[in-house]
């Protein structure tokens, strides 16, 4: 009996091991990300979207494997309940990205018909990120502002939405923003007219992070509106 104890707790040391690959997979791609060591498509796409979510499952089923141990041996339930806790955590992280990054459009404007163009500078930078060439689409409740703002409020309404203002001119402000975890960057142009104030927002990538480009771009247009 004093021979399986041991046994016992290595294995559950190692089935909480498993269960940590994928929160440990998942800060090395950000970190790998943001020290430049791989691009967001494969840092976001690839590590913590495939492999990771391959790991998280991998992950849960040691876990479970290591409750059993634990109902047996009930000195190994601190190692289990560790271990259920991450791989619990990191399935349910998953649930919910399924669920809230869906499908929906990258490059969205107030008039997709006739939308705003980046400045040189703004358009350069999506040339050299290699973006995608996409047409902005329409989204739900996203509207022009019915008025002609002064360039000073429509670059306070990027910074309002998290956006660093690239440059302005009487009737247009750029800027970009770039996201905390994986660097993902969105790019913005306000063009002010009389009576109307149109805005733009694209994604540098194609990578899935939901109607993030239209949360930004609605941000904005409330800022714009009095």
């Amino acid at each position: 009996m004093s021979t399986q104890r041991p046994k016992g707790q290595l294995l559950a040391v190692l089935l909480l091991l498993l269960a940590l690959l994928a929160p440990g997979l998942l800060l090395a791609a950000v970190f790998g990300t943001r020290l430049g060591l791989w691009d967001a498509d494969f840092g976001m796409g690839v590590l913590a979207l495939k492999a990771g979510r391959l790991l998280a499952y991998l992950g849960l089923a040691a876990a479970l494997v290591a409750v059993i141990l634990a109902l047996r041996d009930r000195r190994l339930l601190g190692l289990a309940g560790a271990a259920l806790l991450a791989a619990g955590l990191c399935v349910g992280g998953y649930w919910v990205q399924d669920r809230r990054f869906g499908e929906a459009p990258r490059d969205v404007a107030t008039d997709p018909s006739d939308p705003p163009a980046f400045a040189r500078l703004l358009t350069a930078e999506r040339r050299l990120a290699k973006a995608p060439q996409t047409r902005p689409q329409a989204c739900d409740g996203l509207t022009p502002a019915p008025t002609q703002v002064a360039p000073e409020t429509a670059a306070w309404a990027l910074e309002k939405a998290g956006f660093t203002v690239l440059g302005t001119a009487p009737f247009r402000v750029d800027g970009r923003k770039e996201g905390v975890w994986f660097g993902l960057t969105h790019d913005v142009s306000v063009r002010i007219r009389p009576g109307r104030t149109d805005v733009r927002v694209a994604a540098r990538d194609s990578l899935p992070v939901g109607d993030e480009a239209c949360r930004l771009a609605k941000a904005v247009v409330a800022g714009l509106t009095p």
